[in-house]
């Protein structure tokens, strides 16, 4: 299957960021979203406090909503935490599981996101299942071990292309403005793709890679023609809807 038969997926992951008056830039981003390739699909993943409100003002528009992580039981005695079916009940239709500040904060391992990816599925939801290094990873040259051991141990069996999309994020490129050459992510996004079709077969062709890590409207272009990049999981940029929206049109 050649990049151009899988749908580009943007998708903005505002992390802790967000009030109801949020809800602004979220319409500024369904009115504006109209004049992008209708070839691209947009997930907004705000807070959970706000995936209800967002699912309901993006109705009908081509914003989806996402979520950003989720218990893997469907419910019970676990204060503070929210089921994929909470979730999915809230309007949400993917979740992000395993993005590295939940690696790394919570010292999240790849077999607490693999069941948290079976309970994405369990609610009906798409799985953004987020791998990548550390600085010291990539210096050592340990990235491909990484992001393979990662996607073995992360992955449960039937997954396809509707159910699973796979974010790569450089560890040390988040939030600090560093991103990897277009060469380093050709070499890393096609490393994935062949462990997703040696293990998935045919369907491992048909699911997305995003980039994530530093994804900017100034850099967007050049990353989003790389072979195997099929969108963004975008961080900072994806609270302002002008720059949403231009790394968007970049994938057009």
């Amino acid at each position: 299957m050649a990049k151009t038969e899988r749908r580009p997926l943007v998708a903005g992951n505002w992390k802790m960021n967000g009030l109801r008056k949020s809800s602004n830039e979220l319409l500024r981003i369904t009115h504006d979203a109209v004049k992008l390739s209708r070839q691209i699909d947009l997930v907004v993943c705000p807070p959970a406090t706000l995936v209800a409100n967002f699912s309901a003002l993006a109705r009908g528009s081509r914003v989806r909503i996402g979520a950003q992580d989720c218990h893997p039981e469907p419910s019970g005695a676990y204060t503070g935490d929210i089921s994929a079916e909470m979730l999915a009940d809230a309007g949400a239709v993917m979740v992000i599981i395993g993005h590295s500040e939940r690696r790394s904060y919570h010292k999240e391992t790849d077999a607490q996101v693999r069941v948290k990816t079976l309970a994405a599925w369990r609610a009906g939801m798409t799985a953004i299942v987020c791998i990548g290094e550390t600085r010291a990873e990539r210096e050592s040259r340990q990235t491909l071990d990484v992001v393979g051991r990662q996607l073995s141990g992360s992955l449960p069996e039937g997954a396809r292309g509707e159910n699973l999309v796979i974010a790569y994020e450089p560890v040390w490129a988040i939030g600090t403005g560093l991103t990897p050459t277009p060469s380093d992510v050709a070499e890393v996004h096609r490393l994935i793709r062949a462990r997703l079709v040696e293990r998935y077969s045919n369907a491992g062709e048909g699911m997305r890679i995003l980039y994530g890590g530093s994804v900017k409207p100034a850099n967007a272009g050049e990353l989003m023609k790389v072979e195997n990049v099929d969108g963004a999981l975008v961080g900072g940029a994806s609270l302002k809807s002008e720059e949403f929206l231009a790394i968007a049109a970049a994938c057009g």
